[in-house]
């Protein structure tokens, strides 16, 4: 079954009207299942992620979306219409792809407006020329249209492809790994246009990435795939502070993860006891039975390192330290817990003074910081 989270008619998309819904989509190709039974809504105007790692299913979702694959069963609507049998050129959608797939021979404008001369009835010259004219000032490269594809920059190939995705007015854009063949301070840069973009046209954006900084910094939500599957479906927020079992959260952001059985569970309170006999306290975030396998998940922001012991601190032992400006990122080794990351905000460091590799030191966490979460 899907997560409740990511049926139709849930609360992540009950504020919003359905542009596009899956309803028990299914694509096999093969003896490979890629995508199993998809059922969930989209609603109008929304930024939605499909994040995963390589082969979840993600970008066949998005293909099944745009019309490049037909779902093996179930189907598929946009805009209230079935469109599971209806090609890619009739569906009112257009695609970003990775490497832009941008004609080398045309001018940036000719690029841009070349959809709007393939319609029929073709629209004239003087209205494609508005359109293009506003769409180059949309992604900031006015002025651009008479310069060739090869002349422009990395992100400004990117650039153009978007203005030529949102010429046409589309009712989604779908965007597959769009930003991949940047550097990251580009990304970054991109990152933050797309999601004013999207604003200001106000449609439904649909972007299938493997980078959980893109979909946490960019969407409205986000579903997280496996093997075929939504395993949890909700805002950046919920995913990072209540993710459904240990995927989930190994996925979204960095965690650091104990081991062992749920050892009590009272409400939404737990303990669990780890190999060596360890206990320790943290909320129950999902359906968990005492006495079952489970994980302790601690976020590295969550812990604090200091020179000095108290009762509820453990003893480690400094592997490593990562300077990155606004924080700093150790790696502390406990003799029975294993390694693990810290990140120490720079002001206090500043306080707490910093460490070098082979200091002792001594971390602890609020109990109501750790999430015990199943394994799977």
């Amino acid at each position: 079954m899907q997560s409740s989270s990511a049926r139709s008619g849930t609360p992540d998309t009950a504020d919003r009207p359905l542009i596009a819904e899956f309803r028990a989509a299914t694509k096999r190709y093969g003896d490979v299942l890629a995508a199993d039974a998809l059922s969930f809504g989209i609603g109008r105007g929304e930024f939605l992620s499909f994040l995963g790692p390589s082969g979840c299913g993600k970008t066949t979702a998005l293909r099944m979306l745009a019309g490049f694959e037909t779902p093996t069963s179930g189907e598929v609507y946009l805009d209230g219409d079935k469109v599971t049998d209806v090609p890619a050129y009739r569906r009112p959608v257009n695609m970003v792809f990775q490497h832009y797939a941008l004609f080398p021979h045309l001018s940036v404008a000719d690029n841009i407006g070349y959809g709007l001369m393939q319609r029929r009835p073709r629209p004239n010259r003087a209205e494609v020329a508005r359109k293009v004219g506003r769409a180059l000032e949309m992604v900031r490269l006015s002025g651009f249209g008479p310069r060739r594809i090869w002349e422009m920059s990395g992100g400004q190939q990117q650039r153009v492809a978007l203005a030529r995705a949102v010429v046409n007015e589309p009712k989604v854009l779908l965007l597959d790994e769009p930003l991949a063949a940047l550097d990251r301070k580009l990304r970054r840069e991109m990152q933050i246009e797309l999601q004013t973009m999207q604003r200001q046209l106000g449609i439904t954006f649909v972007l299938v990435t493997h980078d959980q900084e893109e979909a946490l910094s960019m969407s409205d939500r986000i579903c997280i795939m496996r093997a075929g599957r939504i395993v949890q479906s909700g805002s950046p927020n919920a995913l990072y502070d209540q993710p459904v079992n240990r995927y989930v959260a190994d996925f979204v952001g960095k965690s650091n993860f104990i081991d062992g059985r749920l050892a009590t569970l009272s409400g939404a309170d737990g303990q669990i006891e780890t190999a060596s006999g360890q206990r320790f306290s943290g909320r129950v975030s999902a359906q968990v039975i005492q006495g079952t396998k489970v994980s302790l998940s601690i976020r590295p922001e969550q812990i604090g390192l200091t020179h000095r012991a108290s009762e509820a601190a453990q003893p480690v032992t400094v592997i490593n330290r990562i300077f990155l400006g606004e924080h700093t990122e150790y790696v502390v080794r406990h003799a029975g817990l294993g390694d693990l990351l810290v990140l120490v905000a720079r002001q206090a460091e500043a306080g707490e003074g910093s460490f070098t590799p082979g200091d002792a030191g001594f971390v602890s966490w609020a109990s109501e910081t750790g999430l015990i979460l199943p394994e799977d």
